[in-house]
């Protein structure tokens, strides 16, 4: 491990459009620029930083493109939309960075690793794809991407919807030039999207194919921040704590907690599968998988007080501080 602080942190997808879910290039340039000035914050903390983050909305734009121009060119496998929203928002994220680094007089500055993510032919979830991805169409215009060997499922009133695999993360196969790069002094922004998801049919990497599949983006920030040797990964979202008993009056949010306290609350129900589940899941294994790991789960405007304390956020460690 360095000896300098690692920091994984794991940018939501709320920072990556406007307040209003807006996608147009113009606001999530403006979105991403104030992300950035929270990383940049990081960075004057003294911590090696990499960055990794989500692509839902990109993806999806992506998708829809996809769907209007199939009677004009073929379209392309989803594999290749999150190679590409990677570069795009990689692209973007770099310029922004480069910015806000500079306008704090630090020296670093960012770069982006287009990032595969190995994960296992034989995983269950391609033999049952649940993961929705883009937007409801009705059954006819469905059925066009169905005879194109997607599947789609009827979601009721609201129409047909595009599922695909959603894998466990296996390995980060670029974690080597990731470590490289940090170590080189550079801000990395990596694996976005979870990471280009890739089996390999030979062996040792031998022969690496991208697959139908979306992978969990947070799962995939803590497998690297364990390859990387991180001290800490910080999953910013859009509150400042993981609460419990949600939508009642009991409800109330967690500060410091162990292992072992989170994963009763998360056993008792506490977190949905899909807003807050995937994010305690991803802390958990991090910090579980290593000594001296430490996760915090805040905003994106609490990133830098989450690196030097636990004075803010959901922040998860393996003991309490006697």
């Amino acid at each position: 491990m360095t000896s300098q602080r690692r920091v994984v942190i794991a940018l939501g997808g709320n920072a990556m459009t406007g307040p209003d879910g807006s996608a147009t290039p113009a606001a999530q340039r403006a979105a991403i620029a104030v992300a950035a000035g929270h990383v940049a914050g990081v960075v004057a903390t003294g911590a090696e930083v990499v960055v990794t983050h989500g692509n839902g909305p990109q993806v999806g734009n992506l998708l829809v493109k996809n769907e209007l121009s199939a009677h004009e060119v073929p379209p392309v496998p989803l594999d290749w939309n999150v190679a590409q929203t990677q570069g795009t928002i990689g692209f973007t994220v770099v310029d922004e960075l480069d910015a806000a680094l500079a306008a704090r007089g630090l020296a670093q500055r960012a770069t982006a690793l287009v990032t595969r993510t190995l994960v296992d032919a034989d995983d269950p979830g391609f033999s049952e794809p649940t993961k929705p991805v883009g937007r409801f169409l009705p059954r006819e215009r469905a059925q066009q991407f169905v005879d194109l060997g997607q599947n789609w499922e009827d979601r009721g009133e609201k129409g047909w919807r595009r599922v695909v695999a959603s894998p466990e993360p296996r390995s980060v196969l670029d974690s080597p030039a990731i470590r490289a790069l940090a170590g080189a002094g550079f801000v990395v922004v990596c694996a976005g999207g979870g990471g280009i998801p890739v089996v390999d049919d030979g062996q040792d990497g031998a022969a690496l194919r991208g697959v139908e599949a979306v992978i969990d983006k947070d799962l995939t920030a803590a497998l690297m921040a364990a390859e990387l040797g991180a001290d800490t990964l910080v999953i910013a979202t859009d509150v400042d704590h993981v609460m419990v008993d949600f939508g009642t009056p009991d409800s109330r949010p967690l500060g410091r907690v162990t292992t072992a306290e989170l994963r009763a609350h998360a056993a008792a129900g506490q977190f949905a599968r899909g807003s807050m589940g995937p994010k305690v899941d991803a802390a958990l294994r991090f910090v579980e998988g290593g000594p001296g790991r430490r996760a915090v789960v805040t905003s994106l405007q609490n990133i830098a007080a989450a690196v030097d304390g636990d004075a803010v956020g959901t922040v998860i460690t393996h003991h309490e501080e006697s």
